[in-house]
């Protein structure tokens, strides 16, 4: 038997659009060995997706394959040319986890009935015999209950347990091998980290080969034991994984790495990539990352690299590789922060200890208070709190980080600042004067002006049928009306600043890439002139590289303008670097709120400590031995103890009883608090 259970040979592949032919897959060449968990990973659009699509005879009636051979397990799926042929494949042989689990679902159909149809499907089991079958593969995925949640719908499932009812479905066909197509991207860090472990112990169970495809390079450092980097259609380097983490070797994937906000030092910019992909329209002399390549070489620009063995487990396509090459040093990426796996496995990385002191001094002057804020919805016995006796302030110039698991109320928080939502009970106040309930139009027409929103999603957010002019302009239309000068002046002012060309203005959002349209997003904020700014997961969406230019862009309009951020996410390496504080909410209560840097030294909640061990760090050898906290809301003994909201420690807060702070205090040698909590 072949040791490789997938050989591909010179593929190519081609789209044609209005009558243009693009090659989005060129002469790719790749080993997938049996039982591997190999990681594919780029940028939008350098053919991750297409490539595996095309294993499962899936690519759409513009696609095709003009060349080369895909060879799983002896058979050419190039050659495959039938529908009924790809049924016996697709499924039973090779199994699909899809990035959006709620598009993978039929909304109208239970959970369990999508699962019988795959086993009677592939295996002929029907009645009783597949229903029981079905339940043993949802108990496999870690559904709890699954007798009972065997006949709910979609919709009754979180989105963590609809990813479980995918991927159950995937292995229900039990297939030799499982590609996963971004298949925790829009999850909870916490709920990532479970999926992760729960693939890894079902690629055990079930001898699976696996193919993840993805843009998270911690995502990769846990589960990868092999890497293909891919740009522009091609494979550009394959490693194991500590080759291409510890020692990479083209010039793409030291980009790609530095990129990561994990790596960057507090205060100073992410490293990013300038430029765009090439056009896959025209052909591409040379190396096709050279155009944004500072290093590159004369021959990079008009030959291709071939394939250079860096060792026996690591190619790369580069001419740096050749020996006739001048010596261009690789730069320091890891091993520059000195990482080391504290106790929650986080890598500490070198910050100036005079910078961090100098950011907790960011603002004396509160710019918004929030003060018992509680948000209710629903009715009578519907009714629940989404946010309960929440206060804080945020000072004039900060980023105020809010980190929690969905359903944690941090959304809820942020429409409430914006009045959007109506408190319950509590007050907001924003510059000293009182926001919350009802005001007079002409105050809510100034608050438009000083507060604003950068949604999560840059394509749902825009209106698809407007041109950029028209979306930048629109909140000045509503409140008040501008000479058409005048707003042609302002939208390009606008434009200009978050770093897109004027031209852009007669274009519509399909004509961008997902970077350029979250920056039309924040250039709609922008032109009101805001003093506060909401930002709603502004870069959970994006790609490394991308996050890396939003991130900086977001740090030089604060520094410009004197902004001041409420930063909303559940991606805590990111908010390691660009927030001041941090507050971490669990269902609607803030259990700990402390200084950036403080919060991952001495994470004090239980609830803290779980967000902080689920972290995806970007270094093998720390992620695979990294040992996840679960946390238990059951741990907490309240019944004759209750806990309030206490400062432990200076600017350290946590909601806590009596035997608790007693046990932190023990845990990181801090002195009894003599004061009142």
């Amino acid at each position: 038997m072949d040791s490789n259970i997938l050989s591909v040979r010179n593929l190519n592949i081609s789209f044609t659009l209005r009558g243009d032919r693009f090659l989005v897959i060129r002469d790719v060449s790749l080993d997938v060995p049996r039982g591997e968990n190999l990681a594919i990973v780029g940028e939008s659009g350098s053919g991750k997706s297409v490539f595996c699509k095309a294993l499962m005879g899936l690519l759409d009636a513009n696609g095709r394959i003009e060349s080369g051979e895909i060879l799983f397990d002896g058979v050419d799926l190039a050659k495959v040319n039938s529908e009924k042929q790809w049924q016996k494949i697709r499924g039973r042989q090779i199994a699909m986890v899809m990035q959006d689990p709620m598009t993978s679902l039929n909304p109208l159909i239970p959970i369990g009935k999508q699962l019988t149809e795959a086993i009677a499907l592939h295996h002929g089991q029907r009645g009783k015999a597949a229903r029981d079958i079905a339940v043993g593969f949802l108990n496999d995925v870690g559904i709890p209950e699954p007798e009972r949640r065997f006949k709910q719908y979609p919709h009754e499932f979180s989105g963590g347990m609809r990813q479980r009812a995918v991927i159950a479905i995937a292995i229900a066909c039990m297939p030799k091998l499982l590609i996963c197509d971004e298949p925790t991207t829009a999850i909870d860090v916490t709920i990532q980290a479970q999926i992760l472990e729960l693939l890894q112990s079902l690629k055990k169970k079930y001898e699976l080969t696996t193919i993840y495809i993805t843009h998270d390079l911690g995502v990769v450092a846990r589960i990868a034991d092999r890497i293909a980097v891919m740009y522009a259609g091609d494979v550009i380097e394959t490693g194991n994984s500590e080759d291409v983490f510890y020692s990479p070797s083209h010039p793409y994937t030291w980009a790609l790495l530095l990129s990561m906000p994990q790596l960057a030092k507090k205060g100073s910019d992410i490293s990013s990539i300038e430029g765009s992909p090439p056009n896959l329209k025209d052909p591409i002399a040379g190396d096709a990352f050279a155009p944004r390549n500072p290093q590159a070489l004369k021959i990079d620009f008009v030959k291709r690299p071939p394939l250079f063995e860096a060792s026996p487990t690591h190619k790369a396509r580069t001419w740096l590789l050749d020996p006739r090459s001048p010596k261009i040093a690789p730069p320091i990426i890891l091993s520059q922060h000195e990482t080391h796996a504290g106790q929650l496995g986080i890598s500490s990385l070198k910050q100036d200890p005079a910078l961090c002191e100098a950011e907790r001094e960011v603002g004396k002057k509160p710019i918004l208070e929030v003060k018992n804020l509680s948000v209710c919805f629903g009715k009578g016995k519907k009714r629940f709190a989404a946010i309960s006796g929440v206060s804080f302030s945020i000072y004039e110039g900060e980023t105020f980080g809010v980190v929690g698991e969905s359903g944690s109320g941090k959304t809820t928080l942020g429409r409430s600042i914006l009045r959007i939502y109506e408190p319950s009970e509590g007050e907001i106040y924003f510059r000293g004067k009182k926001i919350s309930g009802k005001i007079g139009k002409a105050e809510d027409m100034q608050l438009t002006r000083q507060i604003q929103m950068i949604f999560q999603d840059p394509m749902s957010s825009l209106n698809e049928r407007a041109k950029v002019a028209s979306i930048v302009s629109e909140g000045l239309d509503n409140i008040g009306k501008l000479t058409s000068a005048t707003r042609q002046e302002q939208v390009l002012k606008a434009l200009r600043e978050v770093g897109l060309r004027t031209e852009y203005a007669d274009r519509f959002p399909h004509e961008f890439s997902g970077g350029q349209r979250q920056r039309i997003g924040i250039a709609r904020a922008m032109i009101m002139a805001p003093e506060f700014i909401v930002a709603d997961e502004p870069i959970s969406a994006l790609d490394v590289s991308i996050r890396a230019q939003v991130l900086n862009l977001m740090s030089r309009l604060q520094k410009e303008r004197g902004l001041s951020y409420l930063f909303i996410s559940h991606d805590l390496s990111v908010m390691r670097y660009i927030c001041n504080r941090i507050a971490a909410l669990y269902h609607g209560v803030m259990v700990e709120l402390a200084d950036t840097e403080t919060l991952f030294e001495k994470p004090m909640h239980a609830y803290t400590r779980s967000l902080l061990s689920a972290v995806p760090q970007p270094d093998p050898r720390l992620e695979k031995k990294k040992v996840l906290i679960t946390y238990d809301p059951s741990e907490h003994n309240y019944e004759t103890d209750a806990p309030s909201w206490r400062e432990v420690e200076k600017n350290h807060f946590v909601r806590c009883n009596d035997a608790e702070e007693r046990k932190i205090r023990e845990m990181y040698s801090l002195q009894a608090n003599r004061g009142n909590p």
